[in-house]
């Protein structure tokens, strides 16, 4: 049997402050054993024999390609179709009609934040073409993560069967090609669906790229793994990239108390920036 190396609290201790210096994420230490468990198999995969020598490696000789996939394999990626869904309720009952009726003019532009899988952009894509039907918008999702894996897995936009369960019959046929052969049990995300979306490569600790572009942000189920300095700077951030009147949303465990921000508060979960 082959022994599996020992995270020291040492080791475990230089892990923690890499990613949260890299990607934010807050490690305690309830976390070493996960830690240990999935830096362990890059142990494997890239066949170096220790957690210091790893860390040797990422800090000193990488090119920065396995830091992107240690950090991929630390992060979790939790996501399903119409995730939370009192959100989609809340857009299509007071943000949707707004758009509709012209109130922001035909381009409109959103951004989810932490896109995992692809489910929570496509799920936004639907929402919206399904309420604003064939008019004339000019619609963007940009769709951004910090795994390269999953956001492979986003773009290939492929889902087995019970991945889609939770949508309702029409959608899926609006909006999902049914596989058969090989591909039967799988469903693959039409283009109407595909051609609106942008994914891309993002670390939300990075300077944004854009100012006052977005009409709602979703950063959903993220900053319960930021501390509040972090959140408050992410935050921040996100105020200065929304139109007046757009809204940040997060997720329904997450709450902004205790964060120094601008927005106002709408409703749990919902964030408003001043008109």
């Amino acid at each position: 049997m082959i022994k599996t190396p020992d995270l020291t609290d040492d080791n475990f201790t230089k892990f923690k402050d890499l990613i949260y210096n890299k990607c934010g994420i807050c490690l305690h230490e309830g976390k070493k054993e996960l830690v240990r468990a999935r830096l362990n198999k890059r142990l494997r995969q890239t066949g170096i024999k220790t957690f210091s020598d790893y860390y040797k490696y990422l800090t000193q000789e990488d090119n920065g390609n396995e830091l992107v996939v240690m950090l991929d394999a630390i992060s979790t990626n939790k996501t399903s179709f119409f995730r939370e869904i009192k959100h989609f309720d809340f857009l299509k009952e007071h943000v949707f009609p707004k758009y509709a009726a012209g109130e922001y003019g035909n381009r409109l532009r959103f951004w989810s934040a932490a896109c995992s899988s692809g489910e929570e952009p496509y799920t936004l894509a639907v929402s919206l073409l399904e309420y604003l039907g064939n008019k004339s918008f000019d619609i963007k999702i940009l769709a951004t993560d910090i795994s390269t894996k999953v956001l492979g897995e986003a773009q290939r936009g492929v889902y087995p069967e019970d991945r889609i369960e939770d949508i309702p019959g029409p959608l899926i046929r609006n909006y999902f090609q049914q596989g058969h052969g090989r591909q039967k049990g799988f469903y693959r995300v039409k283009p109407n669906l595909r051609n609106i979306i942008s994914f891309k490569r993002f670390n939300l600790m990075d300077k944004f790229p854009f100012n006052t572009v977005f009409q709602f942000i979703f950063c959903r189920n993220v900053m319960i793994y930021f501390d509040k300095k972090t959140q408050e700077r992410l935050v921040n951030k996100f105020y200065h990239c929304i139109i007046p009147g757009g809204y940040l949303m997060i997720g329904h465990s997450e709450s902004l108390t205790g964060v120094n921000h601008p927005f106002k508060y709408i409703q749990p979960s919902v964030y408003q920036k001043d008109e």
